[in-house]
């Protein structure tokens, strides 16, 4: 494929950043690496590119894609794990980000700060990538579209909902993604668990120039007509004490076989960006029907993660 150019040398933190566009050119890219991949085929687009992976946070999905994604073209990577990197501790992020720049071509940031990963990008003078922090999880809404794309052929009015907490960093990016891609958004979630108002207000801003919608509710008859139910853990990382009064405030939020059936379609599928705990949120027999597609996100995270990098840092 061709290199977009207005996507070269920036940085992926949220795609409130990106214009439909931009954001179609990931997923296009996306499916033509990971069609070259099924063929055996990689590229060097990323040699001799050295990659930053800093994770606060532990990661499967994040960190293996962001691996094999940069080893598959030829960069190198270099994991940090929390106890191995000073971010804003006995160092500040504006010198890390500036010793990091002077070393590496690329940074990748998994961890609980938005502004540490955009400190980053604003002081390494080099492309850097959010691989989730508590407010936006970018990459797993690329590889959810291309999943979606996948199985359901397209994107543009897709009805598409969220259940569960409302105000995480996956509810956010879902309202932000569906209303820049034209895909119909409900978030249904107690009134306690519902999404700022101001981050609402400018993703229906996106949705009416794509020409989708995005409805906030605590009703389980949001999920009608529904042609994707999405969930996602009750409690993220760093909040396990939040347990118990999460659980008492989800419970009756749970997708199961009759919320499955009560979108009135067969052809609902089930999302879950992983890992995933069963009989919680989702209950084991959802979970493994032939209507969930967990596995064909994990697996698009690589590819997706790869086109970020690819387009942002590789020569192509």
């Amino acid at each position: 494929m061709q290199r977009l150019e207005s996507l070269h040398g920036r940085s992926f933190l949220t795609l409130k950043d990106f214009t439909p566009e931009e954001i179609e050119y990931f997923l296009d890219l996306a499916a033509d690496l990971k069609a070259k991949k099924k063929q055996g085929i990689t590229g060097d687009s990323l040699k001799g590119k050295n990659i930053a992976l800093i994770f606060e946070k532990p990661s499967t999905r994040t960190r293996s894609s962001f691996t094999i994604g940069a080893a598959d073209e030829g960069g190198f990577p270099v994991y940090m794990g929390a106890d191995e990197i000073q971010l804003g501790h006995k160092e500040s992020v504006k010198d890390t980000a500036r010793v990091l720049g002077r070393m590496f071509d690329g940074i990748e940031f998994r961890g609980f700060s938005q502004d540490h990963v955009e400190q980053l990008a604003k002081y390494s003078g080099v492309p850097v990538w959010n691989g989730l922090t508590d407010d936006y999880h970018p990459t797993q809404i690329l590889a959810d579209f291309l999943t979606i794309r996948e199985h359901l052929g397209r994107l543009k009015g897709v009805n598409f909902v969220f259940i569960g907490d409302g105000r995480n960093n996956m509810a956010n990016s879902y309202m932000i993604g569906c209303g820049k891609m034209g895909v119909n958004c409900t978030i249904i979630a107690p009134r306690s668990l519902w999404p700022k108002e101001d981050l609402v207000e400018i993703c229906r801003g996106y949705g009416k120039e794509a020409g989708s919608t995005l409805t906030i509710t605590d009703s389980l008859d949001g999920v009608v007509g529904a042609d994707v139910i999405c969930t996602d853990v009750w409690y993220s990382m760093g909040e396990e004490e939040k347990a118990k009064e999460r659980i008492a405030l989800l419970s009756g939020y749970q997708v199961n076989k009759a919320l499955m059936q009560r979108t009135g379609k067969d052809s609902t599928i089930f999302m879950h960006c992983l890992p995933a705990i069963k009989e919680k949120e989702v209950t084991e027999e959802v979970f493994e029907s032939n209507k969930s597609v967990v596995f064909d996100e994990a697996e698009n995270r690589m590819h997706t993660i790869k086109a970020v990098m690819v387009a942002t840092l590789g020569e192509y």
